[in-house]
């Protein structure tokens, strides 16, 4: 039976959301269950996209990241794909009618990472932004708000913003593997050889920005959304908070990150603000 099959890839979902990113994971268990699993299956989708450009040096890229497309297209059309992934993101596609414009942007974004490694102009880094995580929030939004389209277009500019931030964190804090791995640079006129205090004080005031911005919207979320994403909020602030704390010559030799001890401390505190409404 189907449902056997769209079960077993529900898991292999989630199953790579918590490989892949812990955080993240603790995050989605604080949603409620009906929209849980439909997040795990559109972060297993870009999660993979994201593996292939990021992570297959030793295969050819090109190839895998067309094959990927190609099933992909497969699956949305056909509603049903082999690849245990794919089919539990046109599930949650199909359930939710995320617009195929987000997707085609997170495909086209994801592209640009096989040939470019510079972002030389604020549009070319807004374009890849836009592609790479505004998109991401907008398909969760459409899962947290159930199809209720005048509330999706209310709350559409803040789910962007905190797309925005959360990517902008995932660049500072991953500076050095970025250039030293991928011989990628994503913040225009920034060079990491000359990345000083005053360069890092606009990226962060930038993306203290989007936070603020973000941060509007998570309190007008439904309930089942509110806790998890109000977590995930408070993980990445903490984290910009450290990258903020940490002389730019150390962000460009190592790996900023939030211990796990501090994740869990972390975690209580939403839970007391989120029970207290303070959110």
């Amino acid at each position: 039976m189907k449902s056997i099959f769209d079960k077993v890839s529900f898991d292999c979902s989630r199953n790579v959301t918590r490989s892949y990113s812990t955080s993240f994971s603790s995050a989605v268990k604080m949603l409620a269950p009906s929209i849980r699993q439909d997040i795990y299956n559109i972060y297993g989708f870009v999660r993979f996209a994201d593996e292939i450009v990021d992570t297959f040096h030793d295969y050819n890229k090109d190839e895998l990241f067309e094959l990927f497309e190609n099933d992909l297209d497969l699956a949305l059309k056909n509603r049903i794909s082999l690849n245990p992934i794919l089919n539990s993101f046109q599930h949650t596609v199909h359930a939710f009618k995320i617009p195929s414009d987000l997707i085609d942007a997170f495909m086209s974004s994801m592209k640009m990472d096989l040939t470019k490694t510079e972002y030389k102009t604020h549009e070319e880094y807004q374009e890849y932004i836009y592609g790479s995580a505004d998109v991401v929030g907008l398909m969760c939004l459409k899962v947290f708000v159930n199809g209720n389209i005048e509330q999706y277009e209310e709350l559409k500019h803040s789910a962007m913003r905190l797309g925005s931030a959360f990517q902008k964190v995932n660049f500072l804090r991953d500076l050095k593997a970025d250039h030293d791995d991928l011989n990628r640079t994503y913040f225009p006129n920034t060079d990491l050889n000359e990345l000083d205090e005053a360069s890092k004080k606009v990226i962060i005031e930038e993306i203290e920005a989007d936070f603020a911005a973000g941060f509007e919207g998570i309190q007008r979320l439904p309930l089942e959304a509110k806790f998890g994403v109000y977590t995930a909020y408070v993980y990445y602030k903490k984290l910009l908070s450290k990258l903020k704390k940490t002389p730019s010559m150390a962000i460009k030799t190592t790996r900023i990150r939030v211990p796990d001890y501090q994740k869990v401390g972390l975690l209580a505190k939403c839970y007391v603000n989120y029970r207290l409404n303070i959110i």
